[in-house]
């Protein structure tokens, strides 16, 4: 949850900040996980990384916790924070065990904190992918070629620094291809989750926001007299969704019972199954599929690209090369997979 919106015109600028943000169990709350490797869970602490926020997401969240509290026999507790960046912290610190992350989230969460990606998501329609979008309010008259004319014309919002869907995606594939500072582009911009931008378009505070297709269906789900005040005026190409992330340091019982849960959750037959199905509903999921670290590389190419882009702009010949050599190693291992 993305609390308060920040409004940037000038200096070094949202998108350094965001530049900046790209390069078995242990007992909850403990900072030192060397001391609690391996043991079995007292607690379980289970981020969530909700582009909707705390207060539209824990209720939606809690059926499935404590489903999962019951397989692991242990209590399972929801834990927010204020931007992404602190929930990558948090488990690093060891107070988080589990989670659901958003891709780019769930790359740092890997490469920093020893998390380990157990599953990932699936959509009602079978995707275990999704698209940012750009949005407007309807019957603005405002298109894609208006915005992208700039002249500091109208005012954006867009995600968390670290938001796949809500920054890096837009970056990657509206506004770096054309050579475009979205700090120079607009009259202000602002950073606030997607349920806030979306609310702020659809009143008049902002005229042109990111979001993506999972927020979408959510908001015509919740706020159908809402949605229809939004109009899309760009999509991106598909995003890996997000997934399930465990701590390397997990007792490994616990971690098998943790991957199982969520592989098998709402699947099957019977009045059980039957009530999974409408928790997983709820969330806009239809079932949790097994995954590995390879299913992200995708964003981490967009990561790669960014850190290039900024690189390049900085006139960092090592950072240049450095972006270079992981998009191509990246890239060349996307051409030997099937």
């Amino acid at each position: 949850m993305i609390t308060g919106g920040r409004t940037r015109r000038s200096g070094v600028g949202l998108f350094a900040v965001a530049a900046l943000a790209l390069s078995g169990l242990g007992l909850s709350g403990c900072g030192d996980r060397s001391d609690t490797a391996g043991r079995p869970a007292e607690s379980i602490d289970f981020s969530i990384l909700s582009a909707q926020g705390q207060a539209s997401a824990g209720p939606l969240w809690q059926p499935l916790l404590d489903d999962l509290s019951k397989a692991v026999g242990a209590p399972v507790r929801p834990h927010f924070a204020s931007t992404y960046a602190e929930l990558v912290e948090d488990m690093k610190r060891g107070e988080v065990e589990a989670g659901w992350f958003s891709a780019q989230p769930a790359i740092d969460a890997i490469q920093d904190a020893d998390g380990e990606l157990i599953a990932r998501t699936v959509s009602p329609e079978g995707l275990d992918n999704y698209r940012a979008t750009l949005i407007v309010k309807a019957g603005s008259d405002i298109t894609l070629d208006d915005v992208m004319a700039c002249g500091r014309r109208y005012s954006f919002g867009l995600g968390d620094a670290q938001s796949t869907s809500g920054t890096l995606a837009p970056l990657t594939w509206l506004f770096n291809p054309r050579g475009i500072d979205p700090e120079r582009c607009f009259s202000t911009v602002r950073s606030n989750n997607h349920e806030r931008n979306a609310f702020e378009v659809a009143s008049g505070v902002l005229d042109v926001a990111t979001s993506n297709t999972v927020s979408a269906a959510a908001l015509r789900a919740q706020n159908p007299t809402l949605a229809e005040q939004i109009q899309v005026i760009w999509q991106s190409p598909p995003i890996p969704e997000g997934g399930i992330i465990v701590r390397g340091d997990l007792d490994p019982a616990t971690k098998e019972k943790i991957r199982s849960f969520f592989l098998t959750y709402g699947q099957g037959n019977g009045v059980e199954a039957e009530r999974q199905r409408r928790v997983l509903s709820g969330l806009r999921y239809s079932r949790f599929n097994a995954a590995d670290d390879d299913y992200l590389d995708p964003v981490r190419e967009m990561m790669a690209d960014q850190r290039l882009t900024t690189a390049r702009a900085a006139r960092d010949a090592s950072g240049v090369a450095e972006a270079e050599r992981e998009l191509q190693r990246l890239r060349a291992k996307r051409e030997v997979q099937p």
